[in-house]
């Protein structure tokens, strides 16, 4: 982050001063709360989690080069003692990211947020330098720890928000407040907390509800495909601007196609122009994550021959997103196992299908491998089932469901739907799964490895990626 000494850190926090012999040292490396993570010059947060507490590590910390510790206790060693570390990174982050001339773009969605960040960071960064966060770090913690690796030349700061309940997203546009705020759909993920799509929808449109007036510079982007975001527009007093497929969109895509490997290709028209983009990326469902990149670029400033040559060459950031990697062998492993809702689910399946559709000529077959999602409260069963019920609509050749209850009932959705004999089964756990794929797999296939991140499925992607590497693999 920016320079600042202990003392300046202390004032912002309101923090008590422990065993710091000298207050005018300097913390000019990063704000870390993972004691691996340190570096000279880092400041330590320390966390009390409910299986770790940072307190224990922060000795570790500064014998590894940490300034001081952010602590709720004297720990042995520098430390700036608060009454809440959480609140304390927060009002840090604040105060840093107002000393700093950078523009905010902060975004929210129920799917989609962190492959649609990591598309405007590959774009903004070539204006300028560019802070983004790495992975899903879009919560209490993880957004102004996110903030304070900003530095004098950052110009452009960008922050994935996620939310819980009503109020989180208020909550962090608080911390760090956006000039640009995006609000991607909204859907089913953490419906069970919400309560409904239209909680949901009030709790995203906190993101609007914070910019500043459009005198001001606040600019809302919205997806014009989604109603319940569309809407938002009477909630704001920042200028809309809106992205999607639909004809009064802002920013659009026009003949919408996938390649034969299943990579969406489309005519992306702004209002400075036109041009056709191929993605990098997998499924037809990055095609509006890809709009609205465009639409924030747009409106920082770059050209539409700019955004058509970057979103053509942008890839994935993010682990476990849609990472496609192709065997040796031919077999074609796609974990996208870091997280699931619904939406996320049959995108991820019609982009299967549409990958699979080449090597199923060649005699190769689709594999999904899926677990269950998590937080859908009273609706899991339906949704469960419904993601079962589409596999088989979609033709996937083969459904693999891991786990306990919801992987029952996502198989059950296949058997009630037409899957009957090999075509579905469902296993215990990833081992299980691991050493059915081991056994089946063949040159041509394609696999796909999809599950909410308590499930653990990645397990099941590496695993097969790691046999292949050891020769493991039957080659039937």
């Amino acid at each position: 982050m920016i320079a600042l000494s202990l003392a300046e850190i202390a004032a912002i926090v309101g923090g008590q001063p422990h065993d710091i012999p000298d207050q005018s040292v300097r913390v000019t490396g990063s704000v870390v709360y993972d004691s691996r993570a340190v570096e000279p010059g880092s400041l330590f947060a320390a966390f009390a989690g409910e299986r770790v507490d940072g307190h224990d590590y922060a000795e570790r910390a500064v014998a590894a080069g940490a300034v001081a510790v952010l602590a709720t206790r004297p720990v042995g060693v520098p430390a700036l003692v608060v009454d809440d570390v959480v609140q304390a990174l927060g009002a840090l982050a604040r105060a840093v990211v107002e000393r700093l001339g950078a523009t905010t773009v902060a975004l929210t969605g129920s799917a989609g947020k962190t492959s649609t960040k990591d598309l405007i960071a590959q774009l903004l960064r070539r204006l300028g330098p560019t802070i983004w966060p790495e992975g899903n770090l879009n919560n209490e913690i993880g957004l102004p720890v996110t903030a304070l690796r900003a530095v004098e030349d950052t110009r452009y700061l960008v922050l994935e928000m996620g939310a819980r309940y009503v109020g989180d997203i208020r909550y962090l546009t608080g911390l760090v407040p956006p000039r640009i705020g995006l609000v991607l759909n909204v859907g089913t993920a953490h419906i069970g907390e919400f309560g409904g799509r239209e909680r949901i929808a009030e709790a995203k449109g906190e993101m609007v509800e914070s910019l500043p007036s459009a005198a001001e510079g606040g600019v809302a982007v919205l997806n014009a495909d989604d109603p319940l975001v569309r809407a938002m527009t009477s909630r704001t007093k920042a200028r809309v601007l809106l992205f999607g497929e639909a004809g009064e969109a802002d920013v659009r895509a026009e003949n919408v196609r996938l390649t034969e490997t299943g990579q969406p290709s489309f005519l992306l028209r702004t209002p400075s122009g036109c041009r056709d983009v191929t993605l990098r990326l997998y499924g037809e469902h990055h095609v509006s994550n890809a709009l609205a990149a465009a639409a924030v670029a747009h409106e920082l400033g770059m050209s539409v021959d700019e955004i058509a040559v970057a979103l053509s060459e942008a890839g994935t950031l993010s682990r476990w997103r849609m990472e496609v990697t192709e065997r040796a062998d031919g077999v074609t492993i796609v974990n996208d196992a870091y997280n699931a809702n619904p939406e996320s689910m049959r995108a991820a399946l019609r982009a299967l299908v549409a990958m699979g559709g080449a090597s199923r000529a060649a005699g190769g077959r689709t594999w999904a491998v899926l677990g269950p999602m998590a937080e859908l409260g009273d609706d899991s069963l339906a949704e469960h089932d419904a993601v079962g019920r589409l596999a088989v609509r979609l033709n996937v050749s083969k459904l693999v469901a891991v786990g306990g209850r919801e992987a029952s009932w996502l198989q059950l959705g296949a058997y009630n739907e037409g899957s009957w004999g090999e075509e579905s089964v469902h296993v215990s756990d990833a081992r299980a799964a691991v050493d059915l794929l081991r056994s089946e797999l063949r040159p041509g296939d394609v696999v796909l490895v999809k599950a909410s991140r308590s499930a653990g499925l990645e397990r099941v992607a590496l695993a097969l990626l790691e046999s292949a590497s050891e020769g493991e693999v039957a080659d039937r």
